[in-house]
């Protein structure tokens, strides 16, 4: 008999108040010093705590040591440079100032290993650690020394590679590379998106996993999508190839939006973390209807591959909010685990 169906968070988790500034993304910290980095561990204990009690089955750090997915990973490398900034349009979708690449990008140290050292010791169940994907980071900084996006992305996939693999060997169970930009530059993730991805992922003896979603649920995305029609059919580049690929999981958007379901069906083979919290509103899903998306999603891939998910990062909810959306995650699959008849 099949196990019963698994439960993960995309990535992010509300940071306590005391931390930083709730449902803001990517706000700076309250504290400083030795007392920031006690705190941001303090918050990581919370998040896994929450998670836990909510009946989450794969843990994740809910990225409390993080200011931003993206670019706290990159401030902890050299060649960039973070106080003379450029004006760039991320995900053809919005204007940021971002940081400048002006030399040869290096890793000197490991960037996330000790979190993930502590996330390993705060339980004995599977966890999962993300790091952005090689597409997103080139297109949320402005390249003036590669001059070439696939070179830049080539560069870190390196890099994350290295990370990866340290991960790997402190207990990681699943590293997740986050790639919103797939859903974006369609012709990019044909001709060396996918390819840079699988240089960031080869040779991890853990599961591999790509986030692709379409973002957090702020204006600019809200506007994006609404613009994007009746049908979003995004996946239908992506999926074929990373069907192909030598990546584990994927996960993707589905509650609340228009993704096609069937879309799944290309994804056959691979597991699948079904979204099935939406991260743009404060409405808490039932337990039915999280069964409901799940039970869908099950049409088009074997159950033994399905997770229930979130849409993307709950990081700009209040934790109060986030901590009932997690409640009925876990509750959703329970309820379909026990409709199938799922031990």
């Amino acid at each position: 008999m099949s196990q019963k169906i698994k439960t993960a968070i995309a990535g992010s988790l509300p940071k306590p108040a005391w931390l930083a500034e709730p449902e803001k993304l990517w706000a700076p910290w309250h504290l400083s010093g030795e007392t920031l980095e006690q705190a941001k561990f303090d918050a990581m204990r919370l998040a896994v705590d929450d998670q836990l009690r909510a009946g989450i089955t794969v843990i994740g750090d809910g990225e409390q040591t993080r200011q931003h997915f993206v670019t706290t990973f990159i401030e902890s490398l050299s060649g960039v440079d973070f106080v003379n900034r450029k004006t760039v349009r991320i995900r053809n979708r919005y204007d940021a100032d971002v940081p400048v690449v002006v030399d040869r990008v290096t890793r000197p140290k490991s960037v996330f290993v000790e979190d993930a050292k502590r996330l390993r010791a705060l339980t004995k169940g599977p966890i999962k650690f993300t790091l952005p994907g090689p597409m997103t980071m080139v297109d949320t900084l402005y390249d003036d020394y590669y001059k070439s996006r696939e070179k830049l992305a080539l560069a870190f996939a390196e890099l994350l590679n290295q990370e990866a693999r340290e991960l790997a060997a402190v207990g990681v169970d699943i590293i997740q590379f986050d790639e919103p930009a797939f859903n974006v530059f369609f012709d990019e993730v044909k001709d060396w998106g996918v390819k840079t991805l699988e240089v960031a992922a080869a040779g991890l003896p853990c599961k591999t996993a790509v986030h692709i979603c379409y973002g957090y649920g702020i204006e600019a995305n809200i506007k994006w999508k609404n613009a994007l029609g009746e049908e979003w059919r995004q996946y239908e580049h992506v999926f074929p190839l990373l069907a192909a690929s030598k990546i584990d999981q994927v996960s993707l958007e589905c509650i609340n939006s228009r993704v096609p379901m069937e879309l799944i069906e290309l994804l056959r083979g691979k597991d699948v973390l079904v979204g099935a919290i939406d991260v743009a509103n404060n409405q808490i899903e039932t337990p039915e209807q999280v069964a409901n998306v799940l039970r869908e999603a099950t049409k088009y891939a074997d159950i033994k591959h399905i997770y229930g998910c979130t849409n993307c990062g709950l990081v700009p909810l209040g934790r109060a909010i986030a901590t009932a959306k997690l409640q009925a995650l876990a509750a959703g699959a329970d309820l379909l685990s026990k409709e199938m008849g799922l031990s």
